[in-house]
């Protein structure tokens, strides 16, 4: 794709940052595919939030590892809870934890980054870098077990296990920007009428890191769903509910027995997900890139 000559195309209303990578975001194919896939899955969680669907996951209608039927439309685990209603109420807990995490980690890491950023060379600086060391130094997976197992019975504890460790990319990215931000002559203004630090940092620089803000966010969307999953499948996850984590748990001695529905329907589930999350955040990357939308 020739940036050059898209960008001579964008419409004059669309000038602006956002609206050149609206545009380009709208011309990437791909980028709408999984935007509506992902937004599809969204509707699901809604439904099941708002009480429309999803409400038997834990009603035992059915027999032991019944087949498809027009009662349970992909079959019956092995205590005869339906899957179909197992997999879409899951929906609702991997976009609960995505989101959650996404925001508070994203959040986190932006506010650090921004406070390292401008205090380059302070102790506020080297504080947080040496935290931010600290943390990539230890396995990520043992570290989020470790917390979450610490934390066991606690509801939030994976949520918790999760935002202490994926904040420290999101800070590294944002503190690079704001290193060549706060030279920029809009912060010399800002320094040269009084206004104080915090200020300047939240109001001035902070909204211009917004566009790598949005990225990390969907990136770390994608990681707490795996994680989430990963630690349930371990039993440290989700505690009063299921999530597809938790299906493939228990599919394990389904598998064994001949019946694969239960995995099957949680994999295919998380798996269309993941990858419609990852497209998705690639092509905004893309739109939102300060290089290809500005040329």
């Amino acid at each position: 794709m020739n940036t050059l000559t898209d960008t001579a195309n964008i419409p004059k209303e669309s000038e602006s940052l956002w609206g050149k990578a609206w545009y380009k975001f709208r011309r990437d194919r791909t980028g709408m595919i999984s935007l509506a896939v992902v937004i599809f899955f969204m509707l699901i969680a809604l439904g099941v939030w708002a009480g429309l669907w999803g409400q038997d996951w834990s009603s035992v209608e059915g027999t032991m590892w019944s087949g498809p039927s027009a009662e349970h439309w992909l079959g019956t685990n092995i205590i005869g809870q339906d899957i179909f209603e197992r997999a879409i109420y899951s929906t609702k807990t991997a976009f609960e934890v995505g989101m959650v995490v996404a925001i508070l980690s994203t959040l986190l890491g932006g506010v650090l980054g921004a406070l390292s950023g401008y205090f380059t060379n302070s102790w506020v600086d080297e504080l947080i870098l040496w935290i931010m060391g600290v943390l990539d130094s230890i396995p990520f997976y043992l570290f989020v077990a470790a917390i979450a197992y610490a934390l066991q019975g606690y509801p939030y504890s994976m949520h918790i296990a999760m935002i202490a460790t994926f904040w420290t990319t999101t800070a590294r990215l944002v503190r690079g920007e704001v290193i060549k931000l706060k030279n920029f002559e809009f912060v010399e203004a800002a320094r040269a009428i009084g206004l104080p630090k915090g200020k300047i940092i939240f109001r001035h620089i902070m909204p211009n890191t917004f566009h790598i803000l949005l990225v990390q966010a969907t990136i770390v969307f994608v990681g707490a769903i795996k994680s989430e999953v990963i630690l349930s499948f371990l039993g440290l996850g989700v505690v009063d509910g299921v999530s597809w984590g938790l299906m493939i748990a228990e599919s394990t001695q389904e598998v064994q027995a001949g019946h694969y529905s239960n995995f099957l329907t949680a994999s295919t589930f998380l798996f269309v997900l993941v990858m419609a999350f990852n497209m998705f955040s690639d092509s905004l990357q893309d739109a939102l890139d300060p290089k290809k939308v500005s040329a």
